[in-house]
């Protein structure tokens, strides 16, 4: 019992884990401040597929999504996501921006994890929250 109680005295303080944050920067009306969260630290940049971007054009050809910019047969839709990435360098949690199209929003979200895994240059002490753009743009 005594060395047992020596042990523990004896045994050094472990320090508490450290505080992730579990929301977004927010402001009044709890909006994500899109234009203050920095960008995504990629080592390299993703690159949207063929594939990737006919998913969205068929969204956008079934009537479900309307394109944010149009010239003459030209299509873009931009798709932001904030991303909380941990200390260790991973994302825990991506918040599509609506853009009123869910599942280009839900898709983008989806992308932005793979992309983001063991592709990212930023190491930190504590989680911090970025944006990732994907900008879908085609011809139809």
């Amino acid at each position: 019992m005594l060395l047992a109680l020596l042990m523990q005295a004896t045994a050094p303080a472990v320090a508490p884990p450290p505080v992730v944050p579990t929301t977004p920067p927010m402001r009044r009306g709890q909006q994500i401040e899109w234009q203050v969260l920095p960008p995504m630290p990629y080592r390299e940049p993703p690159q949207l597929t063929e594939a990737m971007t006919q998913f969205v054009a068929a969204e956008v050809a079934s009537g479900r999504c309307r394109p944010h910019a149009s010239r003459g047969t030209r299509h873009r839709i931009q798709a932001d996501v904030a991303v909380l990435v941990t200390p260790e360098g991973g994302a825990r949690v991506t918040i599509p921006r609506a853009i009123a199209c869910p599942t280009v929003e839900q898709y983008a979200a989806g992308l932005v994890l793979g992309f983001a895994r063991n592709n990212l240059s930023t190491r930190s002490s504590v989680s911090q929250w970025f944006r990732a753009t994907l900008t879908f743009e085609w011809t139809a």
